[in-house]
């Protein structure tokens, strides 16, 4: 398992007894949930199980009908400018000025976060380094590949060294090699001391780089497994099943181990 930073323990990220419901789905049911400092913490669970609209939540994206969600102590009603300058995002669609240039983005990024230009213009090197875009730094956004444009939306989501990152199944669209550059991005991210949330389905892949691992169905948080631990996808739908069948009898085998 990798080491936490020396700077965890405190907390940056955290949420109280949230609710949101949609119509008649109820998608998040009074979770809490708490992120603190050089920590990875990977958010997993089946598609519907709630964990996007728990982190549009924890971003202010969307208003809770309960509970509450604290940036740093404070409220996120509360937070100002200066607080939500040391956050980064990338959820679902990565964003990007289709007209700029691969630098223009992430330095454009930075500037919205507070930096100052000659700061913004060395930390998007920086970011575009870590995530393996330098070839592609003076091209366009509208000509990346799939895969590219997401490590460009991780690359405006890091640049800032923000104090906590909220990434929504970040690998998505990446090949192999890419996977493998985001897990260190977040690995260097987490020593700096960024807290950490990212959401996936790759449980093979968290278990690499998370710290600790919540397994999230039907709304709710449901347990936590040990990334270091031993059959982590088998321990994983134990859980999902135990859920979703608190008193019908054995659980079935995971798909594939039958």
């Amino acid at each position: 398992m990798p080491e936490v930073h020396s700077t965890a323990g405190r907390a940056v990220l955290e949420a109280r007894g949230v609710r949101r419901s949609y119509r008649d789905l109820v998608a998040v049911a009074g979770v809490d949930l708490c992120l603190a400092r050089g920590e990875i913490h990977a958010l997993v669970g089946l598609n519907g199980a709630g964990k996007t609209t728990l982190m549009r939540l924890m971003l202010g994206m969307a208003r809770p009908e309960s509970g509450l969600v604290r940036l740093n102590g404070r409220d996120l009603p509360r937070c100002k400018a200066g607080d939500w300058a040391r956050v980064g995002h990338l959820i679902e669609t990565p964003f990007a000025y289709p007209e700029l240039t691969v630098t223009e983005n992430v330095v454009a990024s930075a500037r919205l976060h507070g930096l100052q230009p000659p700061m913004a213009a060395m930390a998007a090197g920086e970011s575009i380094s870590d995530l393996g875009l330098t070839p592609w730094a003076s091209r366009p956004a509208r000509g990346l590949s799939l895969g590219n444009c997401q490590r460009l939306g991780l690359a405006c989501a890091l640049a800032h060294r923000p104090d906590v990152v909220v990434l929504d199944e970040p690998t998505n669209g990446l090949d192999p090699r890419g996977v493998i550059i985001v897990r260190e991005s977040l690995r260097k991210a987490a020593e700096r001391g960024t807290a950490v949330l990212v959401s996936s389905h790759h449980l093979d892949e968290v278990s690499r780089v998370a710290h600790r691992i919540t397994v999230m169905h039907g709304g709710v948080l449901v347990g936590s497994l040990d990334p270091g631990g031993v059959d982590v996808e088998r321990r994983f739908f134990d859980m999902v099943y135990a859920a979703e069948r608190p008193f019908a009898g054995p659980i079935p085998e995971p798909p594939g181990e039958q």
